[in-house]
């Protein structure tokens, strides 16, 4: 699946510039727990998140996060997307819930992370 998919079925908002948007996005994984994604993140993922603050960002650097969904609305700071940017890390932001967004990307064909 492609960002530019991920961004139609989720209705998204690109928030991040010159964003790659036929990126391939092999699977998804879905946490407001950083522990959880740290531990059950283990290849290329999309991660999908309420989790608005620089702690994501700094995450990514640690991790494989291929692209970010703020679910539920969620603003990040202009220094959260400046950060994204300079790393190159998509951003995206739509109003749908988690579980929402999850249950639409499965039926799409986005499989879930390996754990």
């Amino acid at each position: 699946m492609t960002l530019q998919e991920i961004t139609s079925l989720l209705e998204a908002e690109v928030l991040t510039r010159e964003t790659d948007m036929n990126k391939p996005i092999p699977c998804a994984f879905a946490s407001d727990l950083i522990s959880d994604i740290l531990m059950c993140t283990k290849e290329p993922t999309l991660l999908l998140t309420g989790l608005a603050n620089t702690q994501v960002i700094r995450l990514s650097d640690m991790i494989d996060i291929s692209a970010i969904v703020f679910v539920r609305g969620k603003q990040p700071t202009q220094e959260l997307i400046e950060m994204a940017e300079e790393r190159g890390l998509p951003l995206l932001r739509t109003k749908l819930t988690m579980y929402r967004s999850s249950g639409l990307l499965f039926n799409a064909g986005l499989r879930s992370c390996k754990i």
